[in-house]
């Protein structure tokens, strides 16, 4: 059985969005999404913290992040040592800053992209064109992940931010992406 690790989006928790629903759909694994730290006020650390005590074995596990949670497993990618994780599914994840004052401590120093691309073995994005928090081009984000991550990305014509402000309780393509790389 393989594991699953979601990592959250910002001021959200494992019961919103359409975590549950992908919970429930790979139910035939080990599905694990933690609350992170202080959502609406997160800060790297803790919320790397919560992630990596979720990891067991790197090479039976697949990461998604969401949003600020994509980003917090970009940063624990980047500190990872040892064996790659079997894979890393990005939805509606930021490449570099967009702007909130409050998320600005996750992009400190950039991404060490190299670094990032030999912790796992494979990388997916999802992404929606009408994205109003990939500003000012969603597919500027999406673009810097292909490049430096090698990554296989789906863009849709809309989906916004995949969020639970648009109370999205499924997501087929994010599914579909997380079973392309399960082990």
């Amino acid at each position: 059985m393989s594991t699953v690790v979601i990592s959250h989006e910002y001021a959200s928790s494992p019961d919103q969005a359409w975590y549950e629903h992908l919970a429930a759909t790979l139910d035939a694994h080990d599905v694990r999404t933690p609350q992170m730290p202080d959502p609406e006020a997160p800060q790297p650390e803790p919320w790397l913290r919560a992630v990596a005590e979720q990891i067991t074995d790197p090479a039976d596990t697949v990461l998604v992040g969401h949003s600020l949670g994509g980003v917090n497993l970009l940063r624990l990618l980047q500190r990872h040592e040892g064996e790659p994780f079997a894979g890393v599914v990005l939805v509606a994840a930021m490449a570099h800053e967009v702007g909130y004052d409050q998320l600005a401590a996750f992009f400190e120093d950039g991404f060490d992209w190299a670094r990032i691309r030999n912790a796992a073995k494979q990388f997916r994005v999802l992404a929606a064109i009408d994205d109003p928090v990939l500003t000012p081009d969603p597919l500027d984000h999406v673009r810097l992940f292909t490049t430096h991550l090698g990554a296989k990305s789906i863009v849709t014509a809309d989906g916004i931010h995949f969020s639970r402000h648009q109370n999205r309780r499924e997501l087929r393509e994010a599914i579909d992406l997380v079973t392309e790389l399960l082990p």
